[in-house]
């Protein structure tokens, strides 16, 4: 018996709807779990939170859900965005947040078999949605992490 968990993670800058549709369906993602703060800006283009929820189910038949604790605050981020924050801050900062918030008893690990992270970010380097999974693979220590 595999009681690996299987969590994916995704950004949907630098991606054509096409492109990001098509690798959520060939990884066989089964929900995306939006990590985004803000999801409804007209900057997300194909991923603001309704017509992303739409083109989820239509095209791929992959569930939606948004966990706002999966998110850093707007303090944090702000600091790190619009202050040009260093990384390394960030980090500390938001993997403080995350166990104070105990994000491991708010998700659960069969919503996070077979789900996919989602936040804005290209690369999983410098963003919280890898710092989520790894966090909660040291919580569980049975999370496989794909970052699409």
């Amino acid at each position: 018996m595999n009681n690996n968990i299987n969590l994916f993670t995704i950004g949907f800058t630098q991606k054509s709807a096409e492109t990001f549709f098509r690798t959520l369906k060939q990884a066989g993602v089964k929900r995306i779990i939006d990590t985004r703060l803000h999801n409804v800006s007209q900057l997300a283009g194909f991923a603001k939170k309704h017509d992303l929820q739409y083109f989820l189910k239509t095209i791929t038949d992959i569930e939606y859900l948004h966990i706002l604790d999966l998110a850093p605050t707007i303090e944090i981020l702000n600091e790190y965005k619009k202050g040009k924050g260093e990384w390394s801050i960030y980090e500390q900062k938001f993997l403080h947040l995350i166990e104070t918030r105990k994000i491991e008893k708010i998700v659960t690990p069969e919503q996070l078999d077979g789900a996919c992270l989602l936040c804005s970010e290209a690369n999983p380097h410098h963003c919280h949605r890898r710092l989520v999974a790894e966090y909660l693979n040291g919580k569980w220590g049975n999370v496989k992490i794909c970052h699409l």
